[in-house]
């Protein structure tokens, strides 16, 4: 049996929130711009780069604070940062039955893969820096059927890579939104996937 199935990373299969504020903490002190971890926090999925357009600030800040962030981001965030329930499990159920788990991330790829390694979450690509239609690219170069999120962008990339979207209500957006927005399928979190997708491997053709 060959397939590929596609996860997102952040509130997908990871919860990173408690370093996340703790960065932004350490980065409103350093540069006196107020940032909000905690509301940074509730709406995550989109680059970091938007989150910090918010704020106002030039280009060149952004950049520089994109920059900073990920010089502290293995040392701050990674430490703190957990699997959320069901993600090792759902990866070993895609290997287990023969096919190729990917991640494909908004985040920055060395930090993604950082994040796997420490909590032993065994992928076969990453991809990182890639947004809602943008994780497509990966997806259809990967030939990913299924792709796994918990962000309306994670719908949007599916849905352009022509992969089935599937969503867990485990990040900022409920169960209703997602299915409103056009998931094929709503999971409440990962603990369900394996019994999910033995049913859709028996209903398709490998």
């Amino acid at each position: 049996m060959s397939f590929t199935v596609g996860f997102d990373l952040d509130m997908t299969l990871i919860d990173p929130r408690a370093g996340m504020i703790a960065l932004f903490d350490e980065l409103a002190a350093e540069t006196g711009i107020p940032l909000d971890g905690r509301a940074w926090v509730t709406r995550l999925g989109p680059p970091l780069s938007h989150e910090f357009a918010r704020y106002g600030l030039d280009d060149d800040t952004i950049t520089a604070l994109v920059d900073r962030y990920r010089a502290r981001y293995q040392d701050v965030v990674l430490p703190q940062t957990v699997a959320l329930p069901g993600a090792l499990d759902a990866v070993r159920a895609v290997t287990a039955r023969g096919g190729r788990a990917v991640v494909v991330t908004a985040k920055f790829g060395p930090n993604a893969e950082a994040h796997l390694d420490r909590l032993g979450i065994d992928a076969s690509a990453v991809v990182g820096d890639l947004w809602s239609a943008g994780k497509a690219v990966a997806l259809q170069q990967h030939d990913a059927e299924v792709y796994v999120g918990d962000h309306l962008g994670d719908i949007t990339g599916a849905r352009v890579a022509d992969a089935l979207a599937v969503a867990v209500a485990t990040g900022p957006i409920s169960a209703d939104d997602l299915r409103s927005a056009g998931a094929d399928v709503v999971l409440e979190d990962l603990t369900g996937f394996p019994a999910w997708l033995d049913t859709y491997l028996l209903a398709t053709v490998h």
